[in-house]
This record gives structure tokens, C-alpha cells and sequence, in this order.
């Protein structure tokens, strides 16, 4: 898959989780920051990334240039998605369905970041085992990367029965 150029979208950032890490040495305790963000830009483009620092600055800068390293298109169905998908990442499980229009996301604040910074208005959604922003945050995108639009699916469609009319030409040729 071609990688997506940062620089050719409008892209927006959301901080999903700011967290405090310590790690004990010596002299007591060393803190450090962890920053969760999704960066989108409403139009279908979507990522994530997650920043470590000293501060919570450096920590958010560094989240939004792993976030835009790791940019994905996902298809999009005027304000909803095309079909249901469940996502899985680590122990968490996102389920998520198309929903009538005017119905609103649906979702917790992580799934629901996510969702927003696509673009989706009318959207389902279930978190179901970890509730861990992380574990929630990577399992939309991986529920998001496995929806296929119309055309993707009439794509595939086609060649089948395009692998399939050459087996059965196969066949054909081994019964002469």
C-alpha cells in the first residue's frame, strides 16, 4: 500500500490520553509523559500514534509525528461507514455499525475521537473487553482499515469469477 503524504492533507489533532509514567532509580522517582493523539482530516483520512518525553509538550509532538506517519484512508459512506466491522487490537474489541442519518456517534471518547477525525457523523459503536484508550484507540483504526466500499467489493467480485472461469477453462483442457 502507497504511503500517504502528511503534507497534501488539512490535518487536525485530537489528544485522546495524557499520562504520567514514573520509572524509580537511584536518587527516587524519574517522571515522564505519555501522550495518546489521533490526527485526521475529515475527509476519510485517519491515524494514530502514540509520543513519550519528558514533558508533555515533547510528548504530543512526538504522538502527532508518529500520528501522521501512520495515516490511513478508510471508505466512507456519505456520513457512515459502508457495513458492520469488528476490530480487535490487544484485549479490546470495537464493534462498529452504519447508523441512519442524523443519528450521531455513538461511542466512547476514544472510539469517538477517531470517528470524528475521519469525518463519520452517524455511527454505532460498541467497545467490548479492554476499555483502555490505547486498546480502543487501534482497535477502530483496525476496524476502519477492514471496511471495503461498494466498489471494492464489485472489484473483487469480478475477479473471482474471472479466477474462476479460468479454472474451469482448466479443467475443460485436462478432461480433452
Amino acid at each position: 500500500m502507497d504511503r500517504i503524504n502528511p503534507d497534501e492533507l488539512d490535518l487536525k489533532d485530537k489528544v485522546i490520553k495524557i499520562n504520567r509514567v514514573a520509572k524509580v532509580v537511584k536518587g527516587g522517582r524519574r517522571f515522564s509523559f505519555t501522550a495518546l493523539v489521533v490526527v485526521g482530516d475529515g475527509k476519510g483520512y485517519v491515524g494514530d500514534g502514540y509520543g513519550k518525553s519528558r514533558e508533555v509538550a515533547g510528548a504530543i509532538l512526538k504522538a502527532i509525528q508518529d500520528a501522521r506517519k501512520n495515516l490511513i484512508k478508510v471508505s466512507v459512506n456519505k456520513t457512515t461507514i459502508p457495513h458492520e466491522v469488528l476490530g480487535h487490537y490487544g484485549a479490546g474489541r470495537v464493534l462498529l455499525k452504519p447508523a441512519g442519518e442524523g443519528t450521531g456517534i455513538i461511542a466512547g471518547y476514544a472510539v469517538k475521537a477517531v470517528l470524528e477525525m475521519v469525518g463519520l457523523e452517524d455511527v454505532l459503536t460498541k467497545s467490548i473487553g479492554s476499555n483502555n484508550p490505547l486498546n480502543a484507540v487501534r482497535a477502530t483504526i483496525t476496524a476502519l482499515k477492514m471496511l471495503k466500499s461498494k466498489e471494492d467489493y464489485k472489484k473483487l467480485l469480478s475477479s473471482e469469477k474471472d479466477k474462476e472461469a479460468v479454472e474451469e477453462e482448466k479443467s475443460v483442457e485436462r478432461e480433452e
